[in-house]
């Protein structure tokens, strides 16, 4: 893989890429949300590893510039996942042997509405495992959908976050995910799986995030207010993620359904942005912390349970912050080149 063949990673990384690789060549591989953030970098490594890529998207143009910029190979399709009638038509006429569900509601800020969070995040999974088990390929042993959680399902529970805590979301992103992933198990189909997301960073996100705020101020040089920066987080880069979900994809299945795919290990949000301040050389004394208040939404936990993602796949995200932050510059620089 271009990028990653310029990266030093660890053996048990290069074991879990070398099997996705070899094991989607001339796959059908539908990505739903291909024009998200996560979406994107799934797609991405999925045409790395020679697969036949279908990314279902609203904006097709839109998409097609994203295809160009990320090196995305395939075929771009128009869906509407609000529509079940269209979502049946779109697994009818594709038939793709694994589906990656990226599409969600409700990360932005921007994205308030209620009614579309609860038909996005919560109906649209149920919807897919029935479609996937309709039109599964007879040919394909491994997983037929891997649909994207999130660590804001666990809520305010603390603790060391096992997957089968008992969750209580507070938030109306956590409740409609968590939602969606219990229809996902209550469909109780073979070849259906859930990877929790957590802290997830690098080329492609919101405006307004802490990368893509000190980028921002690498350019303009302006200051960047945060707040005290205590909380901690799983900060994990997102071709990592994008790596995990292709070998959770090759499973023929995860226990009990759900896996947290993190790194295992935490920063507080004051050492993520001074270590990526320092890599990106902007002054310590631009990160103004204490300058704004603490998000009332933030979740508090300890040390992410990874013990299943080990049981399932042999391997963790292994990108430190400091790493990632400058495999995300090169990206960016080689993609505006």
């Amino acid at each position: 893989m271009s990028e990653r063949g310029r990266e030093k990673v660890s053996a048990v990384v290069g074991s879990a890429v070398n099997r996705a690789e070899s094991s989607y060549v001339g796959v059908k591989t539908l990505v739903l949300g291909a024009s998200g953030f996560i979406g994107r970098w799934v797609a991405r490594a999925l045409s790395e590893a020679g697969a036949h890529v279908v990314c279902a998207v609203r904006d097709l143009d839109a998409m097609g510039a994203l295809a160009a910029r990320y090196g995305i190979t395939g075929d771009i399709v128009a869906a509407d996942l609000t529509d079940s009638a269209a979502l049946d038509a779109l697994f009818a006429a594709q038939r793709p042997s694994i589906a990656f569900n990226l599409a969600g509601y409700g990360i932005d800020r921007s994205e308030r509405d209620d009614a579309l969070a609860r038909q996005i995040n919560s109906e649209v999974p149920g919807q897919l495992a029935l479609v996937c088990a309709r039109y599964a390929n007879p040919s394909w042993r491994a997983l037929r959908l891997v649909h994207a959680g999130s660590a804001l399902e666990y809520g305010e529970i603390g603790g060391h976050l096992p997957e089968d805590a008992v969750p209580v979301p507070t938030t109306l992103y956590g409740r409609t995910k968590l939602a969606g992933t219990q229809r996902l198990l209550d469909a109780e189909l073979p070849g259906m799986a859930a990877a929790r997301l957590f802290t997830v960073y690098g080329p492609g996100e919101h405006p307004g995030r802490l990368l893509p705020t000190l980028l921002d101020s690498r350019r303009s040089g302006a200051p960047v207010p945060l707040s005290a920066g205590t909380q901690r987080r799983d900060f994990t880069y997102v071709a990592d993620v994008a790596e995990g979900l292709l070998a959770l994809g090759l499973q023929s299945s995860v226990r009990g359904g759900v896996v947290n795919l993190a790194t295992g290990k935490l920063y507080s949000v004051r050492e993520f942005a001074e270590t990526a301040a320092r890599v990106l050389a902007i002054p310590a004394e631009r990160l103004h912390f204490g300058a704004v208040a603490q998000r009332s939404d933030e979740m508090p936990h300890d040390t992410v349970s990874i013990d299943r993602l080990r049981e399932s796949i042999a391997w963790v995200p292994a990108t430190d912050v400091a790493e990632g932050v400058r495999r995300a510059v090169r990206f960016l620089e080689t993609a505006s080149a």
